[in-house]
């Protein structure tokens, strides 16, 4: 399994439409996605405008085909501007 955990810091006036968007696409990756396991979105408890996402995969081509698809590029088109950092990591799930 192909673990991904991205961290995003968005701008302040931008966060609650962040956190709807990006459960909409956590659950477009899980419903269009066979080989989508886990799509958890979390909430920084301290940095209210620090998302964190938890993503698992098959594997590492199954994060490209993600990275592909048509409703990650919407997401990703939609959010740009509204995003201070992101800040991606990958591991191999043991």
């Amino acid at each position: 399994m192909f673990a991904v955990t991205v961290a995003f810091v968005v701008q302040v006036e931008w966060v609650d439409a962040f956190i709807s968007r990006v459960l909409r696409q956590a659950e477009d990756s899980l419903t269009y996605e066979d080989n989508c396991h886990v799509f958890d979105v979390c909430r920084d408890s301290k940095i209210p405008n620090r998302i964190f996402l938890y993503e698992v995969y098959t594997d590492e081509e199954a994060f490209k085909i993600h990275l592909a698809s048509e409703h990650y590029l919407s997401f990703d088109q939609e959010t740009k501007t509204w995003v201070q950092s992101k800040t991606p990591e990958f591991f191999n799930r043991l």
